[in-house]
């Protein structure tokens, strides 16, 4: 299956909320508590078309992936035992949830890994919520490791870093 990226546009974003609502949706069918209508929010989404960067994936079929990559993080990141100085942070990766299971998240992660590469990191970071077990099973597949835990509003997340350079 071809996935190409690019940038959305702000016109786009009732089809970016429709993605994110699908899979919020999916994730309360098996029990993942992760996300919900605080979080994330289309304001959240607005900001990140303005400053450039959200990317979607897409297949022949539409969306078949959305990620935020940028050099923010929250505070509590200071959890983490980090390894490398120059890095990127992916925020609310999110599949398709009629495409799961299809390669779709590993192509994501490619993709961004390269970028941050071309951009001169040395490694990725995220946090992974503790009871998305298929999220945590593919990070670590990844080569992902974890650095700290922080505990939010939904519960305990695994900070995450892995080296790409």
């Amino acid at each position: 299956m071809e996935l190409t990226f690019r940038k959305p546009q702000l016109d786009e974003m009732p089809q970016i909320m429709q993605f994110y609502s699908g899979a919020i949706n999916k994730m309360k069918e098996e029990g993942i508590d992760q996300w919900d209508e605080r979080y994330p929010n289309e304001e959240d989404f607005e900001e990140d078309i303005k400053k450039e960067q959200l990317y979607v994936g897409e297949t022949d079929q539409g969306f078949a992936s959305v990620f935020v990559l940028n050099q923010e993080y929250d505070e509590e990141y200071a959890n983490g035992e980090w390894k490398e100085d120059i890095f990127y942070v992916v925020h609310r990766l999110c599949v398709n949830a009629t495409m799961q299971a299809m390669g779709i998240g590993s192509k994501t992660m490619d993709y961004l890994e390269n970028l941050a590469a071309e951009r001169g990191a040395g490694s990725i970071r995220l946090d992974v919520f503790s009871q998305n077990k298929q999220a945590l099973r593919m990070y670590e597949k990844r080569g992902f490791e974890k650095t700290g835990e922080v505990h939010w509003r939904k519960g305990m997340f695994y900070l995450m870093e892995k080296k790409i350079k």
